[in-house]
């Protein structure tokens, strides 16, 4: 059993080339020119800059999500660091290409050379990333697996596409004479990019560079007490209860755009950061660590408009994170989903501003049933 797990190279795969807010209809196209009101106002709120699509601008596909991923996991090998040395592939994502196979082990088809080995896959929203770093974890401070690749990457250019979103839009103003999408559609639309990151992960810190130290991983659901927030291949009906793809007739897949990923912005205002915080607190309590004492905070933010709402709370429950601890790069890359956090802590690694010892708190919440995951990391 190893005593202890860490971080040791990080990889990331971004396809093509950023895209600014000016840019973004000539990859995903034009819903309609009302559209654009929806787009004006939650760019302004969200604080994104740059994004990146697997799509040329004729809107054609240029990567899979097995692509993107599998180029993540290439970038973590070198001379000395072939597939042949990995125990274990570990995957996450909410953007899968297929219901079956699983995605992990596309990716791992996907790696020309790879030996059999052991692959995980975890399907769901933003947690699905951290989910998979903690199997990882797991797997090697038990001595199960000596070296583990974990990566985490998102195609979710897939969901939006004007192509998606242009028979709705028509039946809406039809029946309500609205001028653009219902914003829990749209406003998910100007915020999502596509990515991914790897990690490699061992039982003993690299020699000659800074190691990161995996010292815990948490993770809580709140799913037993609030509605599906997020979701993607079904219906809420009247009671809020989410009714999966396979209930409905086929006419109405397109019809009731069953495939387009929703978001109950309401939901997500009233329990996003309240929840977040509520398993914060416990965390704390159960680990006994000081929040205002950690040397950096990494949340992940689907928007810069939850920053100011996270200090908010953070004062509510009597802590404060001064301003020059906080790294967040949501306005260069995106939202990257399940990837994001990883992407942070690459970031973070990159800007020569770590030392030994400092600590780094990681934060991931996830919208579609309110889930959560904490990471405390330490660099050595």
């Amino acid at each position: 059993m190893s005593k202890a797990v860490y971080i040791n190279r990080f990889s990331s795969f971004f396809p093509n080339q950023p895209v600014g807010n000016d840019e973004i209809e000539l990859y995903l196209g034009l819903v309609n020119e009302k559209s654009k009101i929806a787009k004006r106002l939650v760019l302004n709120k969200n604080g994104i800059t740059k994004r990146y699509y697997a799509l040329n601008k004729s809107g054609e596909i240029t990567h899979t999500n097995t692509d993107i991923a599998a180029n993540a996991v290439k970038g973590l090998l070198d001379q000395n660091l072939t597939l042949n040395q990995f125990d274990l592939l570990s995957c996450g994502t909410t953007t899968p290409e297929q219901l079956i196979p699983s995605h992990g082990v596309m990716v791992h088809g996907s790696l020309q050379g790879s030996p059999n080995m052991e692959v995980v896959s975890f399907a769901g929203s933003c947690c699905t990333g951290m989910q998979a770093l903690k199997y990882a974890y797991l797997s090697v401070l038990s001595g199960d697996s000596k070296r583990a690749a974990c990566v985490a990457s998102e195609r979710s250019s897939a969901w939006l596409n004007s192509n998606y979103f242009e028979k709705e839009a028509y039946l809406l103003q039809q029946l309500n004479d609205r001028p653009i999408l219902a914003f829990e559609k749209e406003f998910l639309r100007w915020m999502l990019s596509d990515g991914g990151v790897a990690l490699l992960i061992e039982n003993q810190p690299a020699k000659d560079k800074l190691s990161f130290r995996i010292d815990w991983i948490e993770m809580t659901s709140y799913a037993s007490q609030v509605e599906t927030c997020m979701y993607a291949g079904g219906e809420k009906d009247q009671k809020g209860y989410l009714v999966g793809w396979s209930q409905f007739p086929e006419a109405d897949w397109l019809e009731k755009s069953l495939f387009s990923v929703k978001q109950d912005t309401r939901l997500l205002e009233k329990n996003v950061i309240s929840l977040g915080a509520r398993f914060l607190e416990k965390l704390i309590e159960k680990r006994k660590f000081n929040l205002e004492t950690i040397d950096w905070f990494l949340p992940h933010l689907s928007s810069m408009y939850f920053k100011s709402k996270i200090k908010e709370e953070l004062k509510q429950i009597g802590y404060t994170i001064p301003e020059e601890k906080w790294f967040i790069n949501l306005p260069e890359i995106g939202n990257i989903a399940s990837a994001s956090a990883f992407a942070m802590l690459e970031g973070l690694s990159k800007t020569g501003k770590l030392k030994k010892d400092d600590t780094i708190l990681l934060m991931v919440p996830e919208s579609a049933r309110f889930s959560y995951a904490y990471a405390m990391i330490t660099v050595c």
